[in-house]
């Protein structure tokens, strides 16, 4: 069985996450999948004001389930990027980040294993449907984001290998010197 969340279901259908959004809300939905790539539960979510950070890599979705975006993390300690006008510490400037990611998608549909369905905090990989009439339609993986802008980076096994080798690419967009990958005691993590 893949090792992760994103792996283990393979490309999302752009249509349908579009087709979940709702009139006036925003929706969430978590698939939860079996080892053979097949869908066996979903759970969903509708709120008038959005889902909320609750840390740098999690989302609040009520008082008993936290989603947990895996195979992510943010830098340690403090950083500093002058082009963002930042200073302080890593976990805010992921946290603001992420916040920023939830302010606008009619939809977050999210993607776990059947194994995470009745846990409170559930490793996921998530994607957001955002629409701007005439400007903006699109659905984007949320940890992709945060990764390429340089808000999170990618985390590793106790062997050092990458617990999302599928996001390699996006985080060497960010280490171009984006986020936290402007701070060279950051780079030397």
């Amino acid at each position: 069985m893949p090792s992760s969340p994103a792996l283990a279901t393979g490309m999302v259908d752009e249509a349908y996450v579009k087709s979940l959004a709702a009139p006036g809300k925003a929706v969430l939905v978590i698939e939860y999948y079996a080892g053979n790539r097949k869908v066996v539960a979903r759970q969903g979510f509708a709120s008038t004001s959005g889902f909320r950070a609750a840390s740098p890599t999690d989302i609040r979705v009520d008082d008993k389930v936290r989603l947990h975006l895996y195979g992510v993390e943010p830098c340690a300690g403090e950083m500093v990027n002058r082009q963002e006008n930042f200073a302080g510490r890593c976990e805010d400037f992921a946290r603001t980040e992420l916040e920023i990611l939830l302010k606008n998608p009619k939809v977050l549909f999210c993607r776990a294993f059947v194994s995470e369905q009745h846990a409170p905090s559930q490793d996921v990989t998530c994607f957001g449907y955002y629409n701007i009439p005439g400007a903006l339609d699109t659905v984007a993986n949320l940890e992709e984001q945060l990764v390429s802008l340089g808000a999170l980076r990618l985390a590793k096994k106790p062997g050092g290998s990458l617990m999302r080798p599928d996001l390699a690419e996006a985080e060497k967009i960010g280490r171009g010197g984006f986020g936290m990958w402007a701070d060279p005691r950051v780079q030397g993590q």
